[in-house]
Parts: structure tokens; sequence; C-alpha cells
């Protein structure tokens, strides 16, 4: 591992190599969901991007990509400078914007966003270039790890879902009865022609918006492989949300064009969509359970509720009409589940702060701060003698009189509140006069039953009657939830 100084260092200099002239600045940009460091640089009232990537296989197929894309017109990066040697390459600077965060920017609202649609639609003609027009100049020998989307990438996909999202999810599975259904479902994906460009993250955050301009970026994991998955990456994107009738639009959108431009049959390609629709979700949940439960990566939690109602809308509407029965069970126990409910935003009402207040076992984790802003408050009530060591008390949670009389005579908790309002206090009044919007207060004891329960509860009610703010408490064991929204 490099150090974070020394990696500014090795790319102000290769950009010196490049431009013979000093940046004026260099910013790292946010971490997205993958290992790769960008920055963005700064010279002459211009900007350029570096990326420091160690893993020179991906750096590779990046780059001969690009190269080929570029050459036939595509619109994708350009290759400004490499040095492989150092990891490191530098690009120009598409800018911020990705369909994705105009599409938040609209709150989700595609019926008043004609635009939206024709970013949509622009995008899937292109998508076919990808598809169709390029597989025929990229030179394969490049792709990383594999250079086809065959039945041993399918199976590393379905793993991914079983290992890193039903596992870190705590849904139920029959070992046995799902590695059959895998092995009857990847054997008729693999089934399926692949002999097209296969993007393989084709979706609403690498897609870039510039001077009205599309862009695309990310397609390093690219291989040959079905029309259908990149197809589905777009349309069942989770953390895009479209609705079911525009999906089904933009669907048809596609296979008109698919048959106009390219003589390519609808009814072909419709024969298997469903089935990659379903991969391509199993495969991103795989990744919402590795990069967002796991690595606490927040976009990616955010992606589970979208994802489940997308695969409730599947099952609910014949989508799924696969001979795979025991993984019906299983997307049924995902869409059931409350596993997940404490990832559910509350509906904003305003522009106020938002405190939101939970309490935790310890024999979990530290809940994780939706609002992305690495954490709050954690205040350990283990210090505070437990009503769970005594059998009267093991029913019961910190809400009961029982359990409350217990704390106060035995375990001075009010107390031990009494020196943590003043912290919070100070807090609160500070994020109100510079406008912050979002604090974490949480409480942890064991098992997340009595001490954390009562101290959260404290917490509630004193903050509610005392600032003009939002106030949102969940008991995450107890699967409670209450709000005080001004």
């Amino acid at each position: 591992m490099i150090a974070n100084h020394l990696k500014l260092d090795l790319i102000r200099n290769i950009f010196l190599k490049w431009n013979g002239n000093k940046a004026d600045f260099i910013q790292k940009l946010p971490q997205t969901a993958s290992y790769r460091e960008y920055y963005r640089i700064s010279y002459n009232n211009s900007t350029v991007i570096g990326v420091f990537n160690e893993d020179i296989k991906e750096n590779q197929a990046f780059l001969s990509f690009s190269n080929t894309f570029n050459d036939i017109g595509l619109n994708v990066p350009k290759i400004l400078h490499v040095d492989l040697d150092n990891s490191v390459y530098l690009l120009n600077d598409l800018g911020d914007t990705n369909l994705y965060s105009i599409i938040y920017e609209k709150k989700f609202d595609y019926n008043s966003s004609p635009d939206l649609i024709n970013l949509y639609k622009k995008s899937l003609v292109q998508l076919q270039k990808f598809q169709i027009v390029a597989d025929k100049k990229i030179d394969y020998s490049y792709c990383y790890p594999r250079a086809k989307f065959d039945l041993q990438s399918i199976l590393w996909d379905l793993n991914y879902f079983k290992y890193d999202f039903l596992k870190l999810g705590r849904i139920g599975f029959d070992e046995q009865l799902l590695e059959n259904d895998f092995q009857k479902f990847s054997e008729f994906v693999a089934s399926v022609k692949t002999d097209y460009f296969l993007y393989r993250d084709f979706q609403s955050r690498n897609i870039m918006i510039k001077d009205d301009e599309i862009y695309f970026i990310d397609y390093q994991g690219g291989r040959k492989g079905a029309l259908q998955y990149d197809v589905a990456s777009l349309l069942y994107d989770a953390k895009a949300e479209i609705p079911n009738t525009m999906r089904e639009e933009l669907l048809n959108y596609y296979l008109d064009k698919l048959e106009s431009d390219y003589g390519l049959s609808r009814a072909e390609f419709m024969k298997s969509y469903y089935a990659f629709v379903l991969i391509r979700i199993m495969q991103a949940m795989g990744a919402y359970g590795f990069r967002g439960l796991f690595e606490k990566k927040v976009h990616l939690i955010k992606s589970i509720l979208p994802a489940r109602k997308n695969l409730k809308y599947l099952l609910e509407n014949g989508k799924l009409d696969f001979e795979i029965p025991h993984l019906h069970e299983v997307f049924e126990n995902i869409i059931t589940s409350d596993e997940f409910n404490i990832y559910e935003d509350p509906i904003l009402p305003n522009e106020k702060l938002s405190v939101t207040i939970t309490s935790f076992s310890y024999k979990r984790e530290i809940p994780i701060d939706l609002a992305d802003n690495g954490g709050g408050y954690v205040f350990d009530c283990r210090g505070l003698n437990n009503p769970g060591r005594h059998l009267d008390f093991k029913l019961l949670n910190g809400r009961n009189t029982e359990v409350i009389n217990f704390l106060k005579a035995n375990s001075k908790v009010d107390d031990y509140m009494s020196h943590i309002y003043p912290l919070v206090d100070s807090t609160i009044e500070t994020y109100l006069k510079r406008g912050f919007k979002n604090l974490m207060i949480n409480f942890g004891c064991t098992g997340g039953q009595h001490r954390s329960v009562y101290c959260a509860d404290e917490m509630y009610k004193y903050l509610k009657n005392k600032y003009d703010i939002n106030v949102y408490l969940s008991h995450i064991e107890q699967g409670i939830k209450e709000e005080a929204i001004r």
C-alpha cells in the first residue's frame, strides 16, 4: 500500500511530466464503489483527471477499450498520458454530473421530466453501438478477469450473491437446494448467444452528462456476452428507481432500434431477457452486501431496498417463470425480511436539522450513518448495571416500567444521561448555526434491549421538547421506529 501523500506526489510529478508545468491544485475525488482513486488536477483554468489503480490488468483493459471506443467515435474519456509503471494515467475531465445525479436532482419524478426519458433513449442507442459496432474492433485478449460472460462468470456472480448478500444480510437458505437451482439457472443463462460486447456495468452513475452530450465510463470489466445483460443493468438499476411503465417503454424502444438498425430479433431477445434481469439483480445485491454492508459504502446500502422492490415486482408479475423453486423462496425471504428496514430513509418534510437516535446491540455493530457523514455520537451504556442479567427482566425492554425503575435505582442512569445532554446540546447548537442537516446519536448495550433503549428514549424526549428540529428514533433490535417532525 502506498501512503496517500505519496500518491499525491506521484500524481503531481506525472502531471508535470505530461504538461511541462506544475499543477495549480490537486483534489482527491470521493471514492466510488471501486478501489480506483481519482484526482482532479487544476491548471491554467483547465482540469484533467488523474487515476491511480494498482490493478495492472484492469488498467490495461480500460486503456485498450478506451482507445478502441475513441477510434470509432463513441463518447468515452480520452487518454492523455499513461504511466503504467506507476499505476497512473491521465484522462480528460468529464465533470461531476451523471445521469443518476440528474435523476436525484429531479427527485425521481420521471413523469414530469421528459428529458430523463430522452437521456435514457440516447444511452440505449449508444449501448447498441458498444454491443454490436465496437464488438468487431475490440481486442478481447485484454478482458479481465475473463474474456466471455460464460458459465464460470455466471457462477461467480451467483456465489457473490450467496456469500456476500444472503449471508451478510442474514437471509436463510438451504445450501444444497440453492446450489441445485444455481446450476440449472446458470446453464440456461450460459446457453444464450454471447457474440456481442458486454459493458458489464452499464448504469446511471456511469453515464456522464457534459455540454448536453452523454459520455460513458467504467467499462473495464467488459467482455464477450449477451445483449440482454446491459439492458437489464440500465433498466433495473436499483438506485435509479425507474417506474415499471417507463421500463417497458424504454425496453420497447431498444427492441425497435435493435430490429430496425441491426436486423436482430426482439422475440429471440425476450426469450431470456428476464433471466438476465435476475442475474444482474443478484450480482448487484452481492455488491450491496460486500461493498455496502461490509465495507460501509452508504450509497450501495441505500440500493438494497429499491433492489428488493424490483425483485418483488418480478415475482408478482410472473416475470420469473424459471424452474428455480428454492431460489424463489430465497427471494421471498429477502422481500419479507425486516433486516433491511433500518436502511429506509425517512421522508424529509423540510430543510430543518434532522437528528437520528438509535439503540443497538454491540453483538452486531454500530449503526451505519445513512446521511453519509461517517457517523456521529456513540454512547456505550454497558457501564450501567444490566437488567438483562435478571430473569424478571429477560423478556422486557427499556420501555417497561419495571426495567426503568431498576435502571434508576441501580445504575444512576439519569446521572449518566445528565453528562450526555450538554455534549449533544453543544453540537446541535453549532449545527443549527452552520446550517448542517444531519446528526446521528447512537446508544449501545450488550443486547440492544434494556439500557440502550431507555437512554435513546430519554434523548428522543429531550430533543423533541427542546429544539425546533426533526428527530427520528430507531430501536434496531426491537424493530421500533418513531419520528417527531417539526
